[in-house]
């Protein structure tokens, strides 16, 4: 680390510069934790509660009974499954086998399951019964031997969850192993090109993450997540299983966002921490249920997976009384390297680089030369967290991992401060003329019209142009306007090769599950001719 890069300057009061990370597995986290607070709860799911004992006995016996089922240390275990409990009991129980998680998409299709099944050679599968189905037509001519199945019923050719774990013995199994070196988790990016890669994240990048999410906002045994992100994603993954654990914390197992039933969980449980995207809380404020609760008890909410419009976290500190703070992250980096210091919030920006981490802008065309302060190009990361590579893809691995250091594929600048603010993917600039445009500061005059609810711009082919941008756009409810007022909006508030051509007006912007906007989906319906 450099010393005096310039976000030491505004360097959260209390937050250290470096941490002593551990030279351990990531599930040792949740053993040293019940030995700490073995009484305390853990996670809770309605009415159901697993405290920290409780966690880590079940986690034993299900270790146990995948020994039984010939699972051995190095196979690849395939997790299929929603937030829930049974998940947070398969992801430790399967780390406690010395195996490595595959975390997929519970609404996974066939074609995308057989996609990982055949990449990873995972050898065991757990899911539920409604997701068996998919399974067992993906299967076919895959490594796939064995299937758990959390609710098994009538299937047959499963193994049922509950009778595995009640017939085997609690008994911690032996761990030895190299956690810089060993993969623990593998997490398939959102593909937003070509068919996703799997991320290899070693024990000690988990581990260290969760220790650099924790440290950089003081979380303590006292506080209570909000479960919303999706647990198999990387920032889930941290946030609401991995940090909580090394923290002491609670979790609210939430099973997905449901915009009325989350504010009555955040006054219900007083929870003091939660995360999510953008498009989240812009549905919350959409909600009548947001007046409607208490939500004081949060301490913050933190907004990432995408730019976040000035004018949402405005109305969120107006509304709520709480405070946004802004960070970044990618699932090749476990996935946070960016938070905003939480008493120095700076509109529009990621933050700064958390502990032990270095960020600088290189130019988008070699990646070599270092820019100053003002200039765009693309963001590199540098830490203990960045991924050990990508499963079976080398020459992928060697493009984005140089000397050390994480080439983002995001565009991005760094101020006079240290902080930092993303511009957009490299691959997904629009060329207009020759002149590069970042979809996300068009997006951003957008949402300063009082009738746009969400939006996404892409290119749009033109036989002179090139690109020309094209917005689509989700309105408020009761609120109209039509595409030539929003072209005319734009158009007085940005340069004139920047401003959109067409509009075209749709229900919901395709996201992924932590809600980035997906704008290769609208770009791939763009077809040269198209009237928009």
């Amino acid at each position: 680390m450099t010393a005096d890069r310039p976000w030491y300057r505004a360097w959260p009061e209390g937050v250290p510069k470096t941490l002593d990370y551990p030279d351990i597995p990531l599930q040792d986290v949740l053993s040293a934790s019940a030995a700490r607070w073995p009484g305390s709860t853990a996670f809770s799911f309605g009415n159901q509660r697993l405290t920290y004992r409780q966690l880590d006995e079940s986690t034993d016996r299900l270790a146990a009974g995948l020994d039984d089922l010939g699972v051995r240390a190095g196979d690849k275990v395939l997790l299929l499954l929603s937030n829930s409990l049974d998940f947070v009991v398969s992801y430790y129980g399967i780390l406690k086998t010395r195996c490595t998680i595959v975390t997929v998409n519970p609404l996974s299709r066939q074609a995308e399951l057989r996609h990982v099944l055949t990449d990873t050679g995972a050898i065991a599968l757990m899911t539920s019964g409604k997701s068996y189905r998919v399974v067992q037509d993906a299967r076919s001519g895959t490594p796939l031997r064995t299937v758990i199945l959390t609710d098994a019923g009538d299937c047959e050719g499963v193994v049922d969850l509950r009778r595995l774990m009640d017939s085997s013995p609690s008994v911690r199994p032996a761990s030895s192993l190299t956690p810089q070196d060993e993969v623990a988790v593998v997490v398939y990016t959102g593909g937003t090109t070509g068919m996703p890669k799997g991320v290899m994240l070693t024990h000690r990048n988990l581990v260290a993450n969760a220790m650099q999410n924790s440290a950089w906002f003081g979380w303590n045994h006292q506080d209570v997540i909000m479960g919303v992100l999706p647990f198999y994603h990387s920032w889930g993954g941290c946030t609401c299983l991995n940090s909580p654990l090394y923290s002491g914390a609670r979790v609210v197992v939430m099973s997905r966002f449901d915009a009325e039933e989350l504010p009555a969980a955040i006054e219900r449980e007083k929870a003091t921490v939660m995360y999510g995207a953008a498009s989240m809380f812009t549905s919350l404020l959409s909600s009548p249920a947001i007046t409607g609760y208490d939500l004081s008890s949060l301490r913050y909410v933190k907004s990432g997976a995408m730019a976040v419009p000035d004018e949402i976290r405005a109305r969120w500190e107006r509304v709520t009384g709480v405070s946004m703070v802004l960070g970044y992250g990618l699932s090749e980096a476990s996935p946070e390297t960016h938070n905003s210091p939480p008493q120095r919030v700076k509109a529009g920006t990621i933050g700064i680089p958390v502990i032990d981490t270095e960020a600088r802008i290189v130019d988008a065309e070699t990646g070599e030369a270092e820019l100053p302060a003002g200039k765009p190009g693309e963001l590199i990361i540098r830490g203990p967290q960045v991924m050990k590579g990508y499963l079976n893809r080398p020459d992928d691995s060697r493009e984005a991992l140089r000397d050390g250091w994480l080439y983002t594929g995001d565009l991005g600048m760094m101020d006079e401060e240290g902080y930092f603010r993303i511009l957009d993917r490299k691959k997904e600039t629009i060329k207009y003329k020759g002149y590069t445009i970042a979809p996300a500061e068009v997006e951003a005059v957008l949402y300063e019209h009082p009738a746009v609810r969400e939006c996404a711009v892409v290119g749009k082919p033109d036989p002179l142009a090139g690109e020309v941008p094209k917005a689509y756009v989700v309105l408020k409810a009761g609120c109209t306007v039509t595409a030539a007022e929003l072209i005319e909006f734009c158009a007085e508030r940005i340069s004139p090769h920047k401003r959109i051509r067409n509009v075209e007006f749709i229900e919901e912007i395709p996201r992924t599950p932590v809600g980035k906007p997906l704008r290769r989906v609208l770009r791939d319906r763009e077809k040269p001719g198209d009237s928009g």
